[in-house]
């Protein structure tokens, strides 16, 4: 098991040298397929790997969703990155520093450019987020900046706390302590932009000038077939290209695209489908890839859904959380690769505790459950069919179709999926506000941080809140953990986030995903980081 990073920021350390360490200029270990920078590495065969269509434009800052950010993740740099256990590491910042925990002074190395030629500066990364943070921009990371002074949800309002120094230094004025804000600077909301963008952003959503290992083709970017990326020559960092190239293969079905990689028409896949998942390892041997990741799996019911709000939706919710046999699941259809879900969160993310009062909503109890719907029947009787909405393109419809029945069968209600053709699709509507009924969701983690996996989704009016939920004694919970003296201590202070969270359920936990995919016998190298994607960067392909 790979993924047990971030304990390194566990220890009781200073803020201060928290904060310098979270991001200290240290190097990874040197593996067969590292290079000292610069395009082009170890070999030059262009490497597969399946994907879904992006639902928007490649800006960073409007893209939430896994089938983009594959693509923004190897097209730019930030100033930190992520190996493959979740250790951070500078990219391009040559330092970042502070002595309180919220006044931060960021320094960048010299020498990176965007692939148009356009230098990388302290400029391009204020300029970036400022465009992320205002309201008119309507940008869906933009609560990544609701730390920094000046931010604002309801009018439009410039980062007052970022300051551009020099060329090469910028500085961040947090409005409170934030002991794991530079653990935080590696997700794509943070990544620089170059003067271009702001030209046309949507245009530039279309073909993206990065700095990162690789660029997009010239027209490589098809809807809805696939994305050509190649390698950059002009990259400066540790995630040189060790191949000729990047075709991220969009497929309708995880099947197709297994199907492919077993016929060697597809180099790496990062998701197995349901249909394989009791053969997977037996067809690829030592390339199959089982490991446990931090990808948590969910659906959500919007607050305002008929008969989902005020004490109504909370007994609703509860009984069907406990309506769901998720160990049944889990072993029937997941065939081991799932784990029921005890949290919000992730095992493999330090602090994580499976003992947050509440969470014995998430186990299986038939008469319970029966009892809690009845009672919500007492305020307003139930009338229709229960829907859960999901993607056909990730390979949802076994585990959908065994939760609705799980439902059905416990609540005696009518219960069943709602399939969506495209993940783009859902999201959409999803992001619309325009779906009804439930609907899949699940996060893939941004940093190796409990955080994350909190504030994003479920503070009022966070960018991934999708069902729009509100609790002011939450809020002021994940204030005091972000604001905490040190990491432990802000954990501390998440669990007990989620303790209002198992109150409230305003996404009914499933389980913890991990991290399935293999490759073909056509690549090496192949290694699944942290977060389930594996490292593409550094696959070779003769």
């Amino acid at each position: 098991m790979k993924i047990r990073r971030i304990t390194g920021f566990a220890a009781s350390v200073a803020v201060g040298a928290l904060a310098l360490t979270a991001c200290s200029g240290g190097e990874p270990a040197a593996t067969e397929s590292s290079a000292e920078g610069g395009g082009g590495g170890a070999s030059t065969g262009i490497v597969t790997v399946n994907g879904t269509e992006p639902q928007n434009p490649l800006v960073p800052t409007n893209t939430n969703e896994v089938g983009g950010g594959k693509i923004l993740d190897l097209v730019f740099a930030g100033l930190v990155y992520y190996d493959a256990e979740g250790a951070p590491h500078n990219e391009v910042a040559e330092s970042i520093e502070t002595e309180d925990a919220q006044n931060y002074t960021i320094t960048l190395k010299e020498g990176w450019t965007f692939t148009n030629g356009e230098p990388v500066t302290a400029q391009s990364f204020v300029d970036a987020w400022n465009y992320g943070a205002l309201l008119s921009n309507e940008q869906l990371s933009s609560y990544f900046f609701s730390e920094i002074e000046g931010y604002s949800d309801e009018t439009d309002s410039e980062l007052t706390g970022l300051e551009v120094v020099d060329d090469q230094t910028f500085t961040v004025a947090l409005s409170a302590p934030k002991a794991d804000f530079p653990l935080q600077l590696g997700y794509s909301a943070y990544f620089p932009l170059p003067e271009a963008a702001f030209e046309d952003m949507d245009a530039f959503g279309e073909n993206p000038i990065g700095n990162g290992p690789y660029k997009l083709a010239e027209g490589g970017w098809e809807h809805n077939v696939q994305a050509e990326l190649v390698p950059n020559e002009e990259y400066e960092g540790d995630r040189a290209a060790q191949n000729g190239g990047i075709t991220v293969k969009f497929y309708e079905t995880l099947d197709a695209a297994y199907n492919d990689l077993l016929a060697e028409q597809l180099d790496v896949i990062d998701e197995i489908p349901d249909s394989a998942f009791t053969t997977f390892e037996a067809d690829l041997g030592d390339r199959a890839v089982n490991m446990p990741s931090a990808i948590f799996q969910s659906f959500t019911i919007h607050q305002n859904e008929a008969h989902f709000s005020g004490e109504e939706g909370v007994l609703r919710r509860q009984a069907i959380s406990r309506a769901i046999n998720r160990e049944e699941i889990t072993e029937t259809i997941f065939q081991g690769t799932r784990t029921p879900a005890s949290d919000f969160t992730s095992p493999v993310i330090a602090g994580w505790s499976d003992e947050v009062e509440g969470s014995e909503v998430l186990e299986y109890d038939e008469a319970e459950a029966k009892d809690l719907w009845a009672q919500a029947d007492a305020i307003s009787p139930w009338e229709g069919t229960f829907t859960l909405a999901y993607n056909t393109d990730g390979g949802h419809q076994a585990w959908v179709d065994a939760t609705t029945n799980s439902i059905k069968n416990t609540l005696g209600i009518e219960a069943q999926g709602k399939p969506y053709a495209l993940f783009a699709d859902l999201r959409t509507e999803v992001t619309n506000r325009t779906i009804t009924g439930a609907f899949r969701t699940g996060w893939q983690a941004d940093y190796p941080g409990l955080y994350n996996f909190l504030a994003p989704i479920y503070a009022t009016n966070a960018g991934s809140n999708d069902g729009d939920y509100s609790n002011p004694e939450f809020d002021q919970l994940l204030q005091e953990g972000a604001s905490a003296g040190s990491v432990e201590e802000a954990n501390e202070k998440f669990l007990q986030a989620q303790e209002i969270l198992f109150q409230d359920l305003p996404a009914i936990p499933l389980w913890y995903s991990n991290a399935t995919g293999g490759s073909a016998q056509t690549v090496d190298n192949v290694e699944f980081g942290w977060n389930s994607v594996p490292l593409l960067h550094q696959v070779t392909k003769s």
